[in-house]
């Protein structure tokens, strides 16, 4: 049965990385917390899935995340300039793919975005723990851009439905 999924081209592209949307969707998912006015896994798994629509069609989403990736890959080759391939891998590394990283989530979400990121970067939940340093991250603003983006929005649509009964 065809989706309105299937002819994203941001997603067959992170397909073609090793990313699917039942992987950005069970990530995000690890990290759920019930709470009003999402309180059960069936709202949020609908609202982690339309707001990864929404993000998945935005062309500036595509270009940060696109070109994460391809730095990812030419960090694994060792051809950027001044990181050698052990840095690239090892520890004490880079600071930029944290701050890629929040780059992507502060689009989606603004400063609670990046707040998020944080927890998703420390956890490192689902398909984060499986990707390189630079993807990790770009996959991570993702997923904490649109978690804070419907967590926010299902409040301000509580408030405002409160307001009305008001």
């Amino acid at each position: 049965m065809e989706t309105k999924f299937d002819n994203l081209s941001l997603l067959k592209y992170l397909e073609d990385h090793g990313v699917t949307l039942t992987d950005l969707i069970d990530t995000a998912m690890e990290l759920y917390i019930p709470h009003p006015p999402i309180e059960t896994r069936e709202q949020a798994i609908e609202l982690f899935t339309a707001g990864f629509y929404e993000v998945l069609t935005d062309q500036n989403v595509a270009v940060l995340e696109v070109a994460c990736f391809r730095a990812e890959e030419d960090g694994q080759a060792g051809i950027i300039p001044l990181l050698p391939v052990e840095q690239f891998r090892g520890r004490p590394g880079l600071i930029v793919d944290e701050l890629l990283g929040m780059t992507i989530a502060n689009y989606i979400a603004g400063a609670r975005g990046v707040f998020e990121f944080i927890r998703y970067d420390q956890a490192k939940p689902g398909i984060l723990r499986k990707l390189g340093p630079i993807a990790n991250d770009a996959i991570g603003g993702l997923i904490a851009g649109v978690s804070s983006r419907i967590y926010s929005g299902s409040l301000e649509k509580q408030k405002l439905l409160a307001l009305e009964k008001k």
